[in-house]
């Protein structure tokens, strides 16, 4: 039964997929193997967001995807939440899925490609304590039949263009449980599809001081390993409103240390709890040394590496935000890092304003890879 219904939307979204093609969509020979270098990420369009409708339709366009097409990225980041592209059920959601393969059509006439990151689930949050996925069978069987939907809903997509991260920042007590879930998850998607490139991250946020337990499949040439970076936290979330750190209204510098004795010695002994343990000393090779066991692990497996997350919150000083975000692709591209930038039109992150104002010099930055 299961299998008959994975087989009728597959054929139903084949049919949509066959009405909608344009003759100008770049094909599989077209894109070759799946690379990348710079992108950034969609969120708060079918992730994290309260928005519906013709609101949540008019938020991202036809109109962006061209306007970062033509600042030089080469690829898309789509955040996805189980809770708006799937009803309780697991039943798939006409509409979003109808956004999603939208998107994935401008990025092909584009000629860009895109991950797709099923990114909360119900069972999963990363900031949530209560991640049923860990504990029970029926919520694991739930995200195989996920990418089972999501599997036979977008393989018509070049697997030069469109690649599929399992989980956005897994958070797992015991490793373990990941990279069982990792295997299992695999398996499901190479039963449909060989040759798709599959995004993995490590455990606890996708930290760079966790790849030493990943456990990635073996013999599989078609795996893109995948990192979070936003350190100095106190930098890059500076009173971000859903951290622990949101009442810290203190100075914040980079490069150098965070915050100086000097002005440490000055704080109100309510802000020295929140700076006390985070007075480093930060600059571009500290920066490096975070990221060299991804790196050494993508070098060892023989696979490419990915940062899919980066970014400081609009909140911190500019210069400072600036500073960083230039010793960050002076790293990614001298060590082959293929990166997506936090995020696109967010607001807090966002390359743009939630006005659509760019911010000229960070455009620069992260465009170009030039000051």
């Amino acid at each position: 039964m299961k299998f008959a219904y994975y087989l009728l939307f597959a054929l139903l979204f084949a049919c949509q997929n066959t009405a909608t093609d344009k003759p100008d969509e770049l094909t599989s020979d077209d894109y070759g193997k799946f690379t990348l270098h710079r992108g950034t990420n969609i969120s708060h369009w079918l992730s994290q967001s309260k928005r519906r409708g013709a609101e949540r339709k008019a938020f991202f366009t036809e109109d962006d995807v061209d306007y970062l097409a033509g600042l030089g990225f080469d690829h898309l980041r789509i955040p996805i939440d189980e809770e708006q592209m799937f009803d309780e059920a697991g039943k798939p959601e006409p509409e979003a899925f109808a956004l999603l393969t939208n998107a994935l059509d401008w990025c092909q006439q584009e000629g860009l490609r895109a991950i797709v990151d099923l990114h909360i689930l119900r069972s999963h949050h990363f900031n949530e304590d209560d991640k049923p996925l860990w504990t029970e069978p029926a919520a694991q069987e739930k995200f195989m039949d996920l990418w089972r939907v999501l599997s036979d809903s977008l393989n018509s997509y070049p697997t030069g263009m469109v690649a599929y991260e399992l989980m956005n920042e897994p958070v797992a007590d015991d490793p373990e449980d990941w990279n069982q879930l990792v295997a299992r998850a695999v398996a499901v998607i190479r039963e449909r599809e060989p040759e798709r490139v599959i995004v993995i991250g490590s455990n606890e946020w996708q930290h760079t001081d966790t790849f030493d337990v990943l456990k990635v499949p073996e013999n599989d040439p078609n795996i893109l390993l995948s990192f979070h970076f936003y350190k100095p936290f106190l930098l890059t979330h500076y009173q971000a409103s859903w951290t622990n750190i949101a009442n810290y209204t203190g100075p914040v510098h980079y490069p150098g240390p965070i915050v100086t004795e000097e002005e440490f010695a000055q704080l109100p002994d309510t802000l020295k709890a929140y700076a006390e343990e985070r007075m480093q000393t930060y600059h571009r090779d500290s920066l490096e040394k975070m990221m060299a066991l991804p790196i050494q692990v993508a070098k060892e497996l023989n696979l490419p590496l990915y940062c899919g997350e980066w970014g400081v919150i609009t909140s911190a000083p500019q210069e400072d935000r600036l500073r960083w975000y230039q010793d960050m692709v002076d790293i990614f591209e001298e060590n082959g890092i293929a990166y997506a930038k936090w995020d696109y039109k967010s607001g807090s992150f966002g390359l743009v304003t939630g006005e659509g104002e760019p911010n000229e010099e960070l455009v620069e930055i992260i465009s170009s890879g030039s000051p």
